[in-house]
């Protein structure tokens, strides 16, 4: 039986692979085949082989480049695919999601995604899983978050979500989160951080040297944004810059220079901060007491001393003072 389970295994990775093809324009490479299934590379080329062994009007596209990608032409293999009930329940979960977390826009697209999928799986599947995707929906709830949920214009979100696409300058009517004074920001929009607040994060060409933001890079609250006015100058991106990385540089979105943070849990949390992913590049280490020792270096010392207010006496900051001096200060 385990020989059976194995032949069906690869067949399913075959077939991912044959839709990968048809679903990628420039096409599937053996280093994609590689890292998506984690085989080696000698694996990777008998299952490029089976695959256009199956189909064989798969095609090889010219990239210019060295490395080789295939994709398969037109739309052959559609009638192989269906979706699940599993599948629908996850997406709209991730609907629910969307919309809790202040990004109806996002909900809203995914909604109408979940349509045309639904509309592909066709009336005679849909008989099958409609019955147990209304199971599924009824049996998974969201836990109610409190917190803000600061209104967002969906015509500041949409036109900043086309002047990023279309690399576009634009003009920001901004009204400070700290001062409440109102602005004029002229801002080269980048990307979008979304969290338990929602930024925008734009270059500022005007951004003054001693504001600690000497790279340019600044972040601007979405609610705070009253209107954006789009010009037409483009905008050559730097393409050194990686959101992601951006990103992961604080524990949250208060940019500021990393430092080495070292905390403490005690023994009746341990087992609980084991479970956090605190931040991307952090080490745990158990300490014969029974506590536990997370360490990793970061930026965004307010957004930490919020966390670890959660947390109440069960955690101790060894490192940096200046954070151990904050979780005092707070109630």
């Amino acid at each position: 039986m385990g020989g059976v389970g194995v032949r069906y295994d690869k067949l399913e990775t075959i077939l991912q692979i044959a839709f990968d093809m048809q679903g990628s324009a420039e096409g599937v490479s053996l280093a994609d085949i590689k890292e998506k299934f984690g085989v080696s590379i000698r694996t990777a080329e008998r299952l490029r082989d089976a695959v256009l062994r199956a189909f064989p009007h798969a095609e090889e596209v010219e990239t210019g480049e060295r490395r080789k990608r295939w994709r398969m032409p037109g739309r052959g293999i559609n009638t192989l695919v269906s979706f699940s009930a599993d599948e629908f329940a996850s997406l709209a979960a991730a609907v629910r999601v969307l919309n809790r977390e202040n990004m109806p826009k996002h909900g809203e697209v995914l909604r109408q995604l979940t349509s045309k999928l639904q509309a592909l799986n066709g009336s005679k599947r849909a008989l099958n899983v409609d019955p147990d995707l209304e199971a599924l929906i009824e049996a998974e709830g969201l836990a109610m978050r409190p917190g803000p949920r600061p209104k967002i214009d969906p015509a500041v979100l949409e036109a900043l979500r086309q002047a990023v696409l279309a690399r576009h300058e634009v003009t920001l009517h901004y009204r400070s989160r700290s001062t409440g004074r109102r602005s004029r920001q002229r801002v080269w929009p980048y990307g979008f951080l979304y969290g338990s607040r929602h930024y925008l994060v734009a270059y500022s060409p005007d951004v003054v040297a001693d504001l600690d933001e000497e790279d340019g890079f600044r972040l601007f609250s979405l609610p705070n944004i009253a209107k954006v006015e789009t010009v037409a100058i483009p905008f050559v991106r730097d393409p050194a810059f990686n959101l992601k990385t951006y990103a992961e540089r604080s524990f949250g979105v208060f940019q500021e220079d990393p430092v080495d943070v070292e905390w403490r849990f005690a023994k009746e949390v341990a087992d609980e901060a084991r479970e956090f992913l605190f931040y991307p590049s952090q080490t745990m280490k158990s300490n014969p007491d029974g506590s536990l020792t997370v360490t990793f270096r970061a930026g965004g010392l307010l957004e930490m001393s919020w966390h670890l207010f959660t947390w109440g006496n069960k955690v101790k900051v060894i490192k940096p003072r200046a954070l151990s001096t904050l979780t005092k200060q707070r109630p």
